[in-house]
């Protein structure tokens, strides 16, 4: 009963990033390069299976999340004040960020189930989250709304299994990496949408009480099942003909499943981007009292104050405005995604200090081989960050493209930059 319900606690994660972008920037993939971006997603699933796992055992072991980890680290000195807002940034502008396109999907799947105009029911979603948000903590929503989204990720991993794609291709496909011309704004999408900012800092929160075993399996069967729904959402994609549109999606599940199969898009996506638009203000304003508040008697960071109220609001509304600016949804949510990609090698290197503080974890300190993947996952982040920014670069001023040795020469200095400083300061706690 106890893993079970473990396994039910840590399925928040992957509801939270099982979302509109998601399902946007998967079958986006597959729909523009095929099969040829699944190891991304293999990738981006294994990485956030190691850092959501270290986040949840720093909070089992010390007894402290990640936010107050931080504090304690920098706690004086001109660092603190530095550390804190350069965290504390990225991660609400990461959710505000996120929170625009759960607006623009879950609208987009609501238009397509009612008809009704998109003004009217994107301000209709604000006024819903905001009144949940201020109420209580919806986690009862999210969760029902999380079952919705998860009918229909079955539907589309029964709908790759009906695609019947060549397993050979499949493996050539997860485990080769490859990056196609104009493929580096959909890989760094890829790994943003999965890998979430945020959600390491909330998976930090929730785990205060578990077991170290009951956690690490609950992770693993719900990581995992949220990488292989995400996986089926891109081989769905590979059937789209054409440019890649909501519409023509809930077409080719309505070819494999029914007419029925356009309607459960169309709902599955609403939930999806209802229940993520309450979560991401939401992890937000945790965050940001895990950074700020001054001890847990500290009520100017409660639920009902106003500094807590205003982190989640000021999400909300930026969501909103992109909601009612009459942006294209499908390019702002890409983008979205990939912002976040940009935003992971910092949170990455904050946690990989914190696990490897001995005064905090004792000996649970990180391992080698836990440290070794930590730094990989921060390399490829930032060699997908520096290609998709060298690439848009290029197209916006028509400069030459960097060659492949020196996008991964500057990703590696970049890495280095905040690698350097982050080794000495492991060395000098261990």
């Amino acid at each position: 009963m106890r893993r079970l319900a473990s396994i039910l606690l840590w399925s928040v994660i992957a509801a939270a990033f099982i979302g509109p972008g998601t399902v946007t920037t998967a079958a986006s993939a597959g729909a523009s390069y095929g099969l040829d971006l699944l190891w991304a997603l293999v990738f981006s699933t294994g990485a956030c299976l190691v850092l959501q796992e270290a986040s949840a055992r720093l909070t089992v072991v010390s007894g402290r999340n990640l936010g107050q980890a931080l504090r304690e680290q920098y706690r004086t000195g001109p660092r603190k004040g530095a550390v804190l807002l350069l965290v504390l940034g990225a991660i609400v502008v990461g959710c505000a960020a996120y929170e625009a396109g759960n607006i623009l999907g879950g609208v987009t799947g609501a238009v397509m189930a009612t008809g009704w105009s998109a003004r009217s029911l994107t301000l209709l979603s604000g006024v819903i989250a905001a009144t949940l948000l201020w109420l209580h903590p919806p986690q009862t929503v999210a969760r029902t709304l999380s079952i919705i989204v998860a009918v229909m990720g079955v539907a589309f991993l029964w709908t790759a299994i009906l695609l019947r794609p060549p397993v050979g291709e499949i493996l050539r496909a997860s485990l080769v990496p490859s990056m196609p011309g104009g493929s580096g704004l959909l890989v760094l999408g890829l790994v943003g949408t999965t890998v979430v900012p945020y959600n390491i800092f909330l998976g930090s929160g929730i785990a205060a009480g578990q077991e170290l075993r009951d956690l690490r399996l609950g992770l693993v069967l719900a990581v995992g099942l949220g990488g292989i729904i995400s996986m089926a959402v891109l081989v769905t994609g590979t059937a789209v003909d054409g440019d890649f549109s909501f519409m023509a999606l809930s077409q080719v599940l309505a070819e494999r499943l029914g007419g029925w199969g356009t309607r459960l898009f169309a709902v599955g996506l609403l939930g999806a981007g209802l229940s993520s638009a309450i979560t991401a203000p939401l992890a937000a304003a945790v965050t940001a009292r895990s950074l700020l508040q001054e001890g847990s008697e500290d009520d100017r960071w409660s639920e009902a104050s106003w500094r807590y109220r205003g982190v989640w609001l000021g999400v909300l509304v930026v969501g909103l405005g992109f909601g009612l600016s009459g942006v294209r949804p499908v390019p702002a949510i890409i983008l979205a995604q990939a912002l976040n990609g940009l935003l992971l090698p910092l949170v990455s290197i904050f946690l990989f200090v914190a696990v490897n503080d001995r005064r905090l974890m004792g000996e649970a300190v990180n391992g080698s081989l836990a440290n070794l993947v930590t730094v990989g996952v921060v390399w490829v982040a930032m060699l997908l960050g520096v290609t998709a920014i060298a690439r848009a670069t290029s197209g916006a001023f028509g400069l030459p493209l960097l060659s492949g040795g020196w996008l991964v020469a500057v990703a590696s200095a970049a890495m280095l930059l905040l690698v350097v400083p982050a080794y000495r300061s492991v060395r000098a706690k261990r």
